[in-house]
């Protein structure tokens, strides 16, 4: 009976079944947390995932023009199609669904609809632990850089009967879970000359030198737009005004100097790409090199520079109103001091009749179109709406094109086509269109940028085109370029520039 008992006691058979009926709770809670875990990450990463989309197809549309909410928003909508799993709900579409946006009455910035709920940026702060405030809210649709975009929150239950969470979102164990992204909208341009324009337009304290006039309305209302601004640079250590141009660092492989600079300027392919997040400006001067840079777009032969390849060849239409002196004949390429200027029977493009902004640098968008048109082609007639509403000087140059006016002579005998012993004429591009980067100088001044040395990283208003209306002077005679405002980027722009741009949105958190 003993024995019995003692091999009773040191039986260890089946003491496995009393160990697991120990551990089961544990076992089946560990599993249920670990299903709950799962779920949870899940659904964060669906909203996560859906927010992030919905904030990038949203900022690709931020590109500073007036419709950039309206277009946001129906990316917003239409663009982009997420759904999320494992909330309270199974399957939900994180959608704005149908219907008007409901917006903040304290924030016009902020709207929600459907699912969703987002805010118009003008700023993020620099630290991503910082939260968002009211002060990043845009104020309009031009000047918003980003979205926040928040999915609503949706209700997720767990299984495991304890708080899994210390969110602090969590009732029981029922819990809200959303997520939150931040896009932005990044813009650049390729292949543009390495100029800068300070803007004529720059409001500072509600007012500007430019009759108050907008940059949005400089590229919309044909009769700012046709104004003729005269660009002058200034000298080393001034300040910058409204309507001065200076250069910025070109690409390293052209070279540092004033030659590698002009080159860049000059040419018909530039290979500069340039951020409108921040550009860097570069010393120079408008003479010497620089000087020919320009007037090689008008058939004007370098003055012993290197700018002989087809690269540099002339615009299809160099029309100046300039004829030959004793010192050259109709048959050479001729250099800027072989010309004589508003010849009798030569007319260029003419400038304003007035001159009442910026310092009598930018004129009222009056010039004289009958007698240009009178002086280089008689009788043949013109576009009749021109007469209701004057056309700018770069719509009559491009007519000339369309309309094989170029070869027609003037009453003294200029024609627009460049020389014979000109280089060829580069049709693949438009010689007499300068592009630049017009900067808010006297804002970045006033921050404390010196744009007469080699400041960096200053942000970009908009890039731009111009048309060059006269071959540019040397510098003892003011050294001046003439200028129409063709396009900008963004905000009111007409969409010519579109080809340079390097638009992306990217997130930010």
């Amino acid at each position: 009976m003993l024995r019995t008992i003692r091999a009773f006691w040191h039986d260890q058979s089946g003491i496995a079944l009393i160990l697991v009926s120990i551990m089961l709770p544990a076992i089946i809670g560990l599993s249920l947390l670990a299903i709950d875990m799962s779920r949870m990450n899940n659904l964060d990463n669906d909203l996560q995932k859906g927010t992030d989309a919905l904030a990038l197809a949203a900022a690709a549309e931020l590109n500073g023009r007036s419709d950039a909410w309206t277009r946001a928003e129906n990316a917003l909508t239409n663009l982009v199609s997420n759904k999320t799993m494992f909330s309270n709900g199974g399957f939900v579409s994180l959608t704005t669904g149908n219907g008007a946006a409901t917006v903040d009455p304290t924030y016009s910035a902020c709207r929600s609809k459907g699912q969703v709920s987002w805010c118009f940026l003008a700023s993020i702060p620099a630290n991503d632990s910082d939260p968002i405030t009211s002060a990043n809210y845009a104020a309009s649709a031009t000047v918003t850089r980003f979205i926040q975009v928040k999915a609503q929150p949706e209700t997720f239950s767990a299984i495991f009967p304890v708080s899994i969470s210390s969110s602090g979102n969590s009732t029981e164990t029922n819990y809200n879970l959303s997520a939150v992204s931040v896009a932005g909208f990044t813009s650049g341009v390729c292949n543009y000359t390495p100029v800068f324009i300070c803007n004529p337009y720059e409001m500072v304290n509600g007012t500007n030198t430019a009759g108050d006039a907008t940059l949005e309305q400089a590229v919309s209302d044909p009769a700012i737009h046709r104004r003729l601004i005269e660009l002058r640079t200034v000298g080393n250590n001034a300040a910058y005004g409204p309507g001065n141009f200076g250069f910025l660092q070109p690409p390293d492989s052209v070279g540092n100097g004033a030659q590698g600079l002009a080159q860049s300027i000059a040419t018909s392919t530039p290979l500069g790409c340039y951020s409108a997040q921040g550009v860097s400006t570069k010393t120079g001067q408008n003479n010497g090199p620089v000087q020919d840079a320009f007037n090689v777009r008008f058939g004007i032969n370098a003055n012993g520079n290197a700018f002989n390849s087809a690269e540099y060849g002339p615009a299809s239409n160099v029309r100046k109103g300039a004829s030959t002196n004793g010192n050259g004949n109709g048959n050479q390429c001729p250099s800027y001091n072989q010309l004589t200027f508003n010849a009798a029977g030569n007319m260029g493009l003419p400038t304003d009749a007035t001159t009442p902004y910026m310092g009598g640098r930018m004129g009222d968008g009056d010039w004289n179109l009958s007698g240009y048109w009178s002086t280089n082609f008689g009788a043949t007639s013109y576009p009749s709406a021109w007469d209701a509403i004057k056309p700018t000087r770069y719509q009559v140059y491009k007519y000339e094109i369309a309309n094989g006016l170029v070869s027609h002579p003037s009453t003294g005998g200029e024609v627009g086509t460049p020389p014979s012993a000109c280089l060829a004429p580069v049709t693949s591009v438009d010689r007499r269109l300068l592009y630049g980067a017009i900067l808010n100088c006297q804002a970045l001044q006033a921050a404390g940028n010196n744009l007469s040395g080699n400041s960096t990283n200053l942000p970009v208003e908009a890039f731009a085109s111009f048309f060059l209306t006269q071959p540019v002077p040397g510098a003892s005679a003011g050294g001046s370029v003439f200028v129409e405002l063709g396009d900008i980027t963004g905000r009111s722009g007409n969409g010519t520039l579109d080809n340079f741009l390097r638009d992306e949105a990217q997130l930010y958190r």
